[in-house]
């Protein structure tokens, strides 16, 4: 069961819960003997002690956050440090890990993913980091094993750095916000409100913290009740986990669209620690004598049982049982939702043919990854494969343990033989099942997965090429029942097996001897390391007092993914080519973008190059034309650029990309009735583009002209409402607004981006 309050609630001496609804300060007193308000109250929980540990304005309602540490994968940090020394980096300020977890396989483009990797190296080197090489770990294993501490921060580019169940508060962002950090610079928020997840009972046997996550994304997502908040976890169910399993259900916060999360501790997570041999970096965390939420989340472990999030999203979730008995009525369901969000007539999507003798039969299953790839997960999986073998029909299983100590530990006690055994393929850590770079289905294939996501493609099929193939994600437990039932869809809880939850130990040998460890001792002499791939981010203007936006994308869906605005695969391996890359842009959800973009913006480069913008672009002088015979504007002061339209967008990843690559192609806005995580958002003002919010109905069509007249000075002055005209409508005039925008992020739109941002103030 679990049960979303609908005001806040009051949580005293970390056991006893009150309803705000029924609560008056009488009976506060009453029960603490003291006085106590709201205001007061929420100081008391576990994210405003860390929050306000690390808070260097002074105001605890305006954030001034500087992180503990920081990471990165191969996608993202050749990126981030080519910003961050093209904006006068000189050395890492906190310890910076660089793993390699994402672009480890070698299949696209020759030496381009290698190349980032001795990039890496060599800038571990050259500024002071650390560096895992691929196979190593994948970039939260390795955060947990080495990095996190009790009360500690750390910011990662990876949507899922989320360490939470360790102590830790860590919050996935884009490349920029940690440029911020290298530069010694803060990550700037309002206080985000704080929801209490109390977790009460014991999970049942066969059922594992995908299980406990799937359910909870189900409750909260589509409603929002979490959005960028944190998420806290308490209760007196917490110490009937293992360490293993709250990191389980702590990872998959991110996708219910919340900005952090943080458990409270005890001597199971002292006990991880002492593992790691890093006893001293443990601290107690509970909740004060009383401590007030925003919002409240129940939890009943005991009832929750092994669920599946059916293709398109995490939170399109369904208990196995209730497929297996409901299976056409359910499958109708999705297909009805799947029509949504592949939006493409040209496929025809259907799960139904996957019903065989009444049952659902599923063609790969994998467990991998910083969700999946855990220790308890695998010995669990092999517990239930024992003795079974996975068939030689088309099911397929792969395990990739989530890190190097795991595997060997795995290979000491016999769970890969055991594995391997059944038919299973045992991998390196890797993260490329989680979105697309590895284990690709083949076409009209259903695979199920313990990993973080199914938005449609991620898993590597191309819509554009007439491919299909989709993902559900279950936990792993149910994962190896499926598996041990020759790929027809299984409940854990349906599998009679015997846990024998042996002993995790960890042996730091191979990080010893693998990973370069460079914190404090930076070398400026260094040469980094170039490859022909990676190339300097193109030159970027600033505002201008008007701007020319050309409407090049309009999107309709309820929500749009960073994996629809930049889609993932093996375009992964192009992250450290901004022009490269830029030519993926929105090429699974609408192909024709590029060409529009880039057509609008031949004139912007004629501005910028004095030369005749009409000559480059003959429509925009109709267009100036059309301003003119109501405002007096001069084409050679006023940007030109392109705008997309998206009702809900940027759910999903922290990658920078789903924004820098809009900005590549001369985007200059977006336009969104709101945006679906604060990461994207940040990630649009990063890269000097424009996030409107527009409430009402969209008065311009795909193909359009939007003129916006003193924008410059609307986002200097803080003007709540910014008129705009549809040009091709006889100016038809309507209201943008920008939401709140910090003084800092007003400075980075006006010169362009973050780069010249720094630039400017050099």
């Amino acid at each position: 069961m679990i049960k979303l309050y609908e005001k806040g609630a009051y949580v005293l001496n970390g056991a006893e819960i009150v309803d705000e609804q029924n609560v008056t300060s009488e009976l506060l007193f009453q029960k603490l003997g003291e006085e106590c308000t709201k205001e007061s109250a929420a100081k008391n929980t576990l994210a405003y002690e860390i929050l306000e540990a690390h808070n260097t304005s002074g105001n605890m309602e305006k954030l001034k956050i500087k992180f503990d540490k920081l990471t990165s994968h191969d996608i993202t940090f050749v990126g981030i440090i080519q910003t961050a020394r093209a904006s006068g980096l000189e050395k890492f300020p906190v310890p910076y890990v660089l793993t390699n977890c994402h672009n480890s396989l070698c299949a696209v483009g020759g030496t381009i993913n290698e190349d980032d990797h001795m990039f890496g190296l060599s800038c571990g080197k050259k500024y002071g980091g650390i560096y895992v090489p691929p196979h190593q770990a994948v970039i939260h294993q390795f955060a947990r094993e080495m990095l996190a501490g009790g009360g500690r921060m750390i910011l990662g580019s990876d949507s899922h750095t989320r360490y939470g169940a360790l102590g830790t508060m860590a919050i996935g962002e884009g490349g920029p916000e940690l440029v911020k950090q290298l530069l010694s610079r803060t990550y700037d928020i309002n206080m985000p409100g704080v929801v209490g997840v109390y977790l009460t009972g014991t999970p049942r046997k066969g059922v594992g913290p995908q299980d406990i996550a799937l359910a909870i994304i189900g409750a909260v997502f589509s409603n929002g009740y979490v959005n960028n908040k944190v998420m806290e976890f308490i209760g007196d169910g917490v110490e009937n986990l293992s360490v293993d399993y709250r990191i389980g259900i702590d990872v998959m916060t991110t996708e219910t669209t919340c900005l952090s999360s943080i458990w409270t501790t005890d001597d199971k997570v002292k006990e991880f620690y002492e593992i790691h041999n890093r006893a001293e970096d443990y601290k107690e965390l509970k909740p004060k004598k009383v401590a007030y939420y925003d919002g409240f989340i129940y939890v009943d472990l005991s009832e929750i049982k092994p669920m599946i999030a059916m293709p398109f999203h995490p939170s399109n979730v369904y208990t196995i049982d209730d497929v297996n008995a409901n299976l056409y009525d359910i499958l109708d369901e999705v297909e009805k939702k799947a029509g949504i969000s592949l939006d493409n007539n040209d496929i025809k999507y259907t799960l139904k043919d996957k019903i065989r003798n009444g049952k659902l039969y599923v063609e790969q299953g994998v467990i991998a990854g910083c969700a999946g790839g855990g220790f308890e997960n695998i010995c669990d999986a092999t517990d239930i494969l024992n003795g079974a073998y996975i068939g030689a029909d088309e099911f397929s299983l792969s395990v990739y343990p989530a890190s190097q100590p795991i595997f060997m530990e795995l290979v000491k006690n016999g769970s890969v033989a055991k594995l391997m055994e059944t038919g299973a393929t045992i991998r390196t850590a890797f993260c490329g099942p989680c979105f697309g770079a590895g284990d690709v289905p083949s076409n009209n294939s259903f695979s199920i997965r313990h990993t973080t996501r199914n938005f449609p493609n991620r898993e590597g099929s191309k819509i554009t090429n007439g491919q299909i193939a989709s993902v559900a994600l279950m936990d792993a437990r149910s994962i190896a029942a499926t598996a041990a039932n020759k790929g027809y869809l299984t409940s854990a809880e349906n599998i009679d097996a015997n846990f024998s939850k042996p002993k995790y130990f960890f042996d730091s040998k191979i990080y010893d001897n693998r990973v370069y460890n460079g914190v404090g001792k930076a070398d400026p002499s260094v040469e980094i390391k170039f490859g022909p791939g990676i190339v300097d981010w193109p030159a970027m203007s600033p505002l201008t007092e008007d701007l020319v936006l050309k409407v090049v994308s309009v999107i309709h869906d309820p929500v749009t993914t960073t994996d629809e605005l930049i889609p993932s695969g093996e375009t992964s391996s192009y992250r450290s080519n901004p022009l490269k890359l830029a030519e993926f842009t929105l090429s699974r959800k609408d192909p024709s973008y590029v060409g529009r973009a880039k057509e609008i913006q031949k004139a912007e480069k004629a501005r910028i190059a004095g030369e005749d913008i009409y000559a480059a672009n003959k429509e925009v002088e109709r267009i100036f034309e059309k301003i003119n015979e109501k405002f007096s504007v001069d084409p050679k002061l006023t940007e030109i650029g392109s705008v997309i339209y998206a009702v809900k967008p940027g759910d999903g990843s922290a990658r920078e990309q789903a924004a820098s690559c809009q900005k590549v192609l001369g985007g200059l806005a977006n336009i969104a009735k709101e945006y679906a995580t604060k990461r994207y958002r940040s990630n649009l003002i990063n890269w000097g583009m424009l996030p409107f919010l527009l409430k009402e109905e969209i008065p311009f069509d795909n193909g359009d002209y939007i003129y916006i007249k003193d924008i410059k000075k609307a986002v200097a002055e803080k003007a709540s409402e910014i008129k705009a005209y549809v040009v091709d409508k006889d100016m038809k005039e309507f209201t943008l607004s920008l939401g709140e925008l910090t003084e800092d992020e007003r400075d980075i739109i006006q010169s362009g981006c973050l780069i010249n941002y720094y630039r400017d103030k050099n």
